[in-house]
């Protein structure tokens, strides 16, 4: 029961990275003009993404120092899902076997 609840754990950060990958392209995109920021859907997909991602991405930010244009809080964030999901969660594996 318990490995099938890390599993499921496994599948969620995994759902996870993709949506931070999301949200960084699009925030490429809107910056380099190559989709309306003022669209509708443009606008309610950045927000959703944001939604999501800011609670983990906003202490990242505050830990980091100043880079001027460059944000590598996401970076961070995708560094510490992998290893939640290659390292933390195999060793709760082994250790529930």
């Amino acid at each position: 029961m318990a490995i099938r609840l890390l599993t499921f754990i496994d599948y969620l950060v995994y759902l996870y990275v993709i949506v931070v990958f999301a949200s960084v392209v699009l925030s490429w995109l809107m910056a380099f003009n190559v989709v309306n920021a003022y669209n509708p859907f443009v606008r309610s997909l950045w927000g959703a993404l944001n939604a999501v991602t800011e609670p983990l991405l906003r202490p990242i930010r505050r830990m980091l120092p100043d880079l001027g244009g460059i944000d590598l809080s996401p970076l961070i964030l995708l560094l510490g899902c992998y290893f939640v999901r290659y390292v933390v969660i195999p060793s709760l594996v082994d250790l529930l076997r």
